[in-house]
């Protein structure tokens, strides 16, 4: 599977410590995804699930996604049509929700020099991102078993495709 680099989204820049109450907020969990997306950074950025488009790239500072631990935080971006999330640092339980529905994140020490509405080539593979005058960010290299969740749409879809591709065997087993 190949993860496209290009994004020609555009970047959407919030601060640091965005919760996943700020993703997904508490008063809409009883709802479906569709409602809980539309609230989504409303506090932060209250035009963002409105105007958000797909490919485009949010950018934030240190501790994205800290909070509980809520799939729905993660899935509310997907949902949205957002390519990835670029940040000095993910808290743990997120970063491992946003590659099981297929968000793509990127660790990059510097996101913070991004500017608002910039036009980016990802190359998660490689570790870096290009910004629109050429210069790059360096960013930790992403396992390519984690982009073959991202290409899938997440790790269920991921393990149906493989199921497909690769039927199981009896293994010696004999039926009845």
């Amino acid at each position: 599977m190949t993860t496209p680099t290009s994004s020609s989204g555009r970047a959407w820049c919030v601060g640091a410590d965005i919760d996943t109450d700020a993703l997904a907020p508490g008063a809409y969990m009883k709802f479906g995804i569709d409602e809980i997306a539309r609230h989504c950074l409303h506090r932060v950025r209250p035009e963002f699930a409105a105007d958000v488009r797909p490919g485009d790239v949010l950018v934030a500072g240190p501790n994205f996604g800290i909070g509980s631990s809520r799939e729905q935080a993660a899935a509310a971006l997907v949902h949205l049509g957002v390519r990835a999330v670029i940040a000095p640092s993910f808290n743990g339980l997120y970063f491992r929700n946003a590659f099981n529905v297929g968000l793509l994140l990127l660790t990059c020490a510097d996101a913070q020099r991004i500017a608002e509405g910039s036009t980016l080539t990802l190359a998660p593979r490689d570790g870096y991102v290009e910004l629109a005058d050429g210069s790059r960010l360096t960013c930790e290299t992403v396992p390519g078993f984690l982009l073959d969740m991202v290409d899938a749409g997440g790790l269920l879809n991921l393990l149906k495709q493989r199921s497909v591709a690769s039927p199981s065997t009896s293994h010696g087993v004999s039926s009845c």
